[in-house]
Formats: structure tokens, C-alpha cells, sequence
């Protein structure tokens, strides 16, 4: 995950905004490490963010209830066999490999370089490379907590465009597609249907 400091409140931005944001959070912290307990019964009691539509309502009650029935343990062995593996993974969270079949690295490489344009700095605790979805969502949602209206938009449009739209449809097709997903076909159904719904919004822009 990366180091940052939000230069506003999360409260001082529009509530669509702070939902979006929450998304992301969310979405970030799930792809980093498998939920406990504690978060599954959040997500279990917490009413659909918004914004809202029927395709985004259902994803969210589905992951909802996922939520609701899966034991902490059973989702911490599905994570560990999804994303770190004995040997190698089932599913890569490394965007880079969705984006490019080679050339990984330049991209990491210019990754790294927005990343100190935008003053976010690597986690000393960060073990994973920069291209980590998880890293990525969590600076998506710096990005709109720290930025300022249109200026924020299409700074959110270009790195949204640039690091996880075209990759973003691989990796949760590589988790519907694993035996193993079970809670995480929900996490992945939601990220989709949640991306979609951004990749959308930054069109009309």
C-alpha cells in the first residue's frame, strides 16, 4: 500500500464522491488481505453505497451475503490459495499482467514515477510491487478525497485509464473462473460491475 497524507477531509467532499471513495477502500482492502471477522459482519450490515443502480444494488447484496455466511477462516485459506499460493498463485493481483503480455516492467517503472508526481510514497511495511490492485484502489481513493472537483475528475480519468481499465475485466474473470473462489467470485462480481460503472462515468467526461 502507499504513504500519503489527504490534503482535505473524507467529510468535506460530496457524499456520491465519499461513496465512491468508500468503494474503493473497500475494494482495496480485500484485495490486499482476507477480510476478518470483523470487516465480513461491516460489509454484512452495511447498506448498498451509493451510487446506485439495480445491477450495482444486487452485486452489493450478493457480497453482503457472502459476507454474512463465510467463516473468517474458510476466507483466509480461499485468499491465501486465490492470490499468494504455494509456489505460484492461482490468480495474479499485478495488474501489469493484465495490461501488457510483455514490457511489465516499463510500465511499473512509469507507474512508480506518477506515483512520486502525485507525493505518494511506498509503505515502509510494503512488500508488494506498486501495481498490486490493492495499491492501485487505494490511490484512487486518495485521489478523490484529496482533489479538487474537475481537476480531480480527469486526474482520477487518466491514472483510472492508464493502470486499471483495461486490465481490471482479466482479473475478475481469473476469479470466476478459479474452483476455488468462493466469497472472492462475490469481491470480484462487485469490483467488475463497481468499474464499469467508473469507466462509464469518465466517458462523459
Amino acid at each position: 500500500m502507499t504513504d500519503h497524507s489527504d490534503s482535505q477531509l473524507d467529510d468535506e467532499i460530496p457524499a456520491e464522491e465519499q461513496a465512491r471513495a468508500d468503494c474503493y477502500a473497500i475494494l482495496a482492502r480485500l484485495y490486499y488481505d482476507a477480510p476478518d471477522a470483523g470487516l465480513l459482519a461491516a460489509i454484512a450490515g452495511a447498506v448498498a453505497p451509493e451510487p446506485g443502480n439495480d445491477v450495482f444494488g444486487k452485486s452489493w447484496h450478493d457480497l453482503a451475503a457472502a459476507a454474512a455466511e463465510v467463516r473468517p477462516e474458510a476466507v483466509r485459506s480461499e485468499f491465501d490459495a486465490l492470490f499468494i499460493g504455494t509456489g505460484k498463485a492461482e490468480v495474479t493481483p499485478y495488474m501489469t499482467f493484465y495490461l501488457v503480455p510483455t514490457g511489465r516492467e516499463r510500465i511499473l517503472v512509469e507507474l512508480r514515477d506518477e506515483l512520486a508526481r502525485l507525493g505518494l510514497t511506498r509503505s515502509a511495511s510494503a512488500t508488494e510491487p506498486e501495481d498490486h490492485i490493492a495499491a492501485l484502489f487505494d490511490v484512487m481513493r486518495h485521489l478523490i478525497v484529496s482533489g479538487r472537483e474537475n481537476v480531480a475528475l480527469h486526474e482520477e480519468k487518466r491514472f483510472f485509464n492508464r493502470y486499471i481499465r483495461a486490465g481490471y475485466r482479466g482479473l475478475c474473470d481469473a476469479v470466476a473462473a478459479s474452483p476455488t473462489a468462493a466469497f472472492y467470485r462475490r469481491v470480484a462480481q462487485f469490483t467488475g460491475v463497481f468499474l464499469d460503472l467508473e469507466s462509464e462515468s469518465f466517458d462523459l467526461l
